[in-house]
């Protein structure tokens, strides 16, 4: 094999190997920030999660106070025939 040929399999190898572990570290990084913005995102949606958990619970007890009174001010319910004689 001639030098210059055994320089350019050479050299297209170092190019070949630079590129794959250039774009294996890039995509490693990736992979690590979307996984610390994925346990940030999830611990704020986990804290909004419980706050407004608790907003429908407060109202959910709102709203059931409310037809209790509502049902207290209405009475019994009225009847279709009413016995007049």
């Amino acid at each position: 094999m001639a030098t210059d040929t055994m320089t350019i399999v050479i050299s297209a190898i170092g190019i070949v190997l630079t590129l794959g572990t250039s774009t294996f570290v890039g995509a490693a990084w990736m992979v690590r920030r979307i996984d610390a913005v994925d346990d940030k995102l999830s611990t704020r949606i986990d804290a909004v999660d419980e706050k407004l958990s608790s907003r429908i619970d407060a109202v959910a007890a709102d709203v059931t106070d409310l037809k209790i009174s509502v049902a207290r001010l209405e009475g019994p319910p009225r009847h279709l025939l009413t016995a007049s004689r």
